[in-house]
């Protein structure tokens, strides 16, 4: 497959987490996958460690279980005090982004089960140092990104999504995951209707810079 046409700049401003526009319908081939997992473990990470596994999910009956797991998460995040639509009710322009933030965690809380690959990123705990958990999480997280960097070019959507580990002992079990074996998050991953996507509104450069001191 052709990558998209896009400078490293677009790559990295126009990856975005895609919820309502994952194609459920259609089929994402194993071998696509593997080849942006193939560039994430390219990531750097700690004291070249490389910690971490990938947990494909592709059998429909354990992504439905998941997406039943996810669905309570979300509904459960989405009625708790302080969450999306909620936030910011002082800045009108920033409170209705969240509320379509909020919509769209919604839509893939019904529909997480029905998207044709769930990626999730783990790490071997046994492995990572204990004194140093930026060193521990940083390494599979920065890993994951690359992943959904990778996607991205390959006209795949991927939403980073943690909520299902209100049930990652559940999930753990369904899964087979060792003990000792961390989620890090949960990525659905599907074609996206449409690869026209758009750097998102952020906080001016000033407002969190900081040279020198504080």
């Amino acid at each position: 497959m052709a990558l998209l046409d896009l400078t490293p700049d677009q790559l990295l401003t126009t990856t975005r987490s895609v919820r309502k526009r994952l194609d459920l319908t259609r089929p994402v081939p194993l071998a696509l996958v593997k080849e942006c997992i193939e560039i994430a473990l390219q990531a750097p990470s700690g004291s070249n460690r490389q910690t971490w596994h990938w947990m494909v999910v592709t059998d429909t009956a354990r992504r439905a279980e998941i997406g039943r797991y996810y669905q309570r998460a979300v509904r459960t995040y989405l009625a708790s005090e302080g969450t999306c639509g909620s936030l910011f009710p002082e800045d009108p322009e920033r409170h209705a982004v969240q509320q379509r933030v909020g919509d769209s965690v919604a839509y893939l809380g019904d529909h997480l089960g029905d998207v044709p690959v769930l990626v999730i990123p783990c790490l071997d705990a046994n492995e990572a140092p204990e004194y140093n958990e930026a060193g521990k999480w940083g390494s599979i997280i920065q890993a994951a990104w690359s992943y959904m960097l990778a996607a991205r070019a390959r006209r795949l959507g991927t939403a980073w999504t943690t909520l299902h580990l209100m049930y990652e002992k559940e999930i753990a079990e369904l899964l087979g995951l060792p003990s000792g074996v961390d989620q890090a998050a949960l990525i659905p991953t599907a074609y996206s209707l449409g690869t026209e996507f758009r750097p998102a509104a952020r906080q001016p450069l000033e407002q969190v810079l900081h040279l020198d001191t504080w």
